[in-house]
């Protein structure tokens, strides 16, 4: 004769407690019954604990392992940031702020010569305008670098179309039907499309092109730099400074990142940040389930 009594706690069965007659012909005491129900009770306690104990610690690495992800993408872009602070100060110190000293060397000259010397007051006067609209242009190019203008007033269509015509392979940008985001997600896109861009045309070869193209879809914004060019091994290349940028910029705003490549068939880069568009001049942004990057495809 056996007797059988189920292992489980809160309706999780983990096994079975089984007892058997040690001898032939012997039969099973009632009070086994009763023994066997407490036996697989307390066990199913006991192991509904443990479960629940290993389920924590699981739960704790991994939020220690998300937390130093965090931590660390933090610290690279605090270092980045302050990067592009020091670059933007040496392009102030070497380049527009030469030109104003300049400027204003040839003002004063231009008052010590107005009376004396109109001829060569009128030549230094044309000198001065070439040399204001080449510190405007200057100034122009410095901003541009920081936050394009385009982007904050006509959208991340206008800036990339914008982007790609200055690219420096042959590029097109499909925007259609994208509308506007938070600040921080399309300037979030807008450069890591524009490093994408970049990266096409220094690795890609002479006669690659490229397209960039931007959609939404469930949520989700999703942009793709695609390139038709010599492409490479992705695993056999570290990611390099302009890479982790790009991952932590997009994590900043809750997205993510995936590069794609083979030899003799181009690169893409592609991305989503959960987002939600607005047209009626409503900017928003709202964490969401994002599309998968592996099964999302741009429309057309």
């Amino acid at each position: 004769t056996l007797r059988v009594a189920p292992v489980s706690n809160s309706g999780q069965l983990f096994g079975l407690v089984v007892a058997e007659r040690a001898r032939k012909g012997e039969s099973l005491a009632t009070e086994v019954d009763v023994t066997l129900e407490e036996v697989a009770r307390e066990l199913g306690v006991a192991l509904k604990k443990a479960h629940l104990d290993s389920s924590l610690q699981e739960s704790l690495e991994q939020l220690r392992r998300q937390a130093a992800e965090l931590q660390a993408s933090r610290g690279r872009l605090v270092a980045a940031a302050d990067a592009e602070r020091r670059r933007i100060e040496r392009n102030l110190h070497d380049g527009a702020q030469q030109h104003l000293v300049a400027l204003a060397v040839k003002v004063r000259l231009l008052e010590q010569f107005a009376e004396r010397d109109p001829e060569r007051a009128r030549s230094l006067a044309n000198q001065l305008q070439d040399d204001v609209r080449s510190a405007i242009e200057e100034l122009r190019s410095l901003a541009h670098g920081i936050y394009p203008p385009l982007l904050s007033s006509a959208g991340l269509g206008v800036a990339l179309r914008a982007a790609c015509r200055r690219a420096a392979l042959s590029a097109s940008a499909d925007a259609d039907g994208v509308g506007r985001y938070a600040p921080e997600v399309e300037a979030a896109v807008y450069f890591c499309c524009l490093e994408a861009l970049q990266n096409a045309g220094k690795y890609a070869g002479e006669q690659a092109s490229a397209r960039v193209r931007i959609w939404e879809d469930a949520g989700g914004l999703l942009f793709e730099v695609s390139d038709d060019g010599v492409g490479f091994e992705v695993g056999r290349r570290d990611e390099g400074a302009g890479l982790t940028n790009m991952r932590d910029r997009l994590g900043a705003v809750g997205g993510t990142l995936r590069l794609q490549s083979e030899p003799g068939h181009g690169t893409r880069v592609s991305g989503v940040v959960p987002v939600s568009a607005t047209n009626n001049g409503r900017i928003a942004q709202r964490r969401a389930e994002a599309p998968d990057l592996n099964t999302a495809r741009p429309p057309g």
